[in-house]
């Protein structure tokens, strides 16, 4: 007879719980991921709203996203024991520092919303998939930092698919050009963002939601003259739903939405890994585009369906090269420091240890 193993089962359980939590946290990625994109666009583009103001839309989000720090700020001060966040406090001089790479968020939400608005969510993906893509281009011009055949390569499915994407939905008819240049600009943007946030992050002590806190507290404020200068206000007060509740509801709920994807998407970092991560959000795209197709009864050609395969495809095996490219630098540099060590070691003087009796 085997005899009872407690630790097994102890191991088996935590096998189990562990398997759970991820599900779970990867599920609420989805759900919030698809949800915000799916109530901006409700938004942005709805016949039941007709309101002609992105940047209105995109500028509430961030007061929302300031009025959550705040609220937390004060509950992690009243319960520490329970809820961890950094203080709500507002330093001028650490604003400033921020404020470069504010402008570049300022660009990259507008950007996304305003592609958001003009194209399908079908389409949302393909139209901005170029991200990789500028971020290889970008990391050359700024970083100096080269890239590996192989990622270029991948590089070049992205952007076939990209065109493929765009020429089948220029056949369908539904092919907004304006869409597809937002789509492009919001792509630099982001990858432009990732790339400074690094330099930006020592300015708020490498914590992330600082850097979210001022990011949006200079986004309220960048706004303001945006809006005057496109004449958004003059739209907004003529909004006939101006006063009603419903209208009001979607509003927080983006913004509550917004501020939850910041926290979702770097809690399945931590529980997964950055791959793990890049390829649930591939998943998720394929997944949002399925949904659009069936929310709002649209049929597509095969070649369409084709181009967000090729996207896909191609922004997967990216993520999966750079992630074999690292696995071999690190074995590099861990067989460099070992070799160091060994040599340290052959240069250190032997002595006789042996004892006489």
């Amino acid at each position: 007879m085997h005899r009872y193993d407690p630790k097994v089962k102890v191991k088996m359980e935590s096998f189990f719980a562990q398997s759970i939590k991820i599900a779970l946290v990867v599920s609420a990625y989805w759900f919030v991921s698809i949800s915000l994109v799916f109530i901006n666009k409700y938004l942005l583009s709805s016949e039941d709203l007709k309101l002609d103001a992105p940047l209105f839309v995109t500028w509430f989000q961030c007061v929302v996203t300031v009025a959550l720090c705040g609220i937390l700020g004060v509950l992690a001060k009243l319960m520490p024991g329970h809820i961890t966040f950094p203080e709500f406090k507002i330093d001028v001089k650490v604003s400033r520092e921020v404020l470069p790479l504010s402008i570049v968020f300022v660009a990259m939400i507008s950007f996304n919303n305003l592609c958001l608005k003009h194209v399908g969510v079908a389409f949302y993906y393909v139209g901005r998939s170029l991200t990789t893509v500028f971020n290889v281009i970008l990391s050359y011009i700024i970083l100096k930092q080269t890239t590996s055949i192989k990622a270029m390569a991948c590089c070049g499915v992205i952007i076939a698919g990209f065109f493929l994407g765009v020429d089948q939905e220029g056949s369908a008819g539904s092919l907004s050009v304006t869409g597809v240049c937002y789509g492009v600009a919001a792509s630099c943007s982001v990858a432009l963002y990732a790339i400074y946030t690094k330099k930006v992050l020592p300015a708020v002590d490498n914590n992330i939601w600082r850097l979210a806190l001022y990011n949006n507290i200079n986004a309220c404020v960048l706004f303001l003259p945006l809006m005057i200068i496109s004449g958004e206000p003059q739209t907004i007060f003529s909004f006939e739903k101006l006063s009603d509740i419903q209208f009001w509801m979607f509003m927080c709920l983006s913004g509550v939405f917004g501020f939850a994807i910041g926290y979702i998407t770097g809690l399945q970092i931590q529980v997964t890994s950055p791959l793990t991560h890049n390829i649930s959000g591939t998943a998720k795209a394929c997944a949002q585009t399925v949904l659009a197709c069936l929310w709002y009864a649209d049929v597509k050609p095969v070649l369409w369906w084709c181009s967000n395969a090729v996207v896909l495809g191609g922004s997967t095996a990216y993520t999966l090269v750079k992630r074999s490219e690292m696995k071999e630098k690190i074995q590099i540099e861990e067989n460099a420091k070992a070799a160091i060590e060994a040599e340290k070691e052959d240069l250190l003087p032997q002595s006789d240890c042996r004892r006489v009796p």
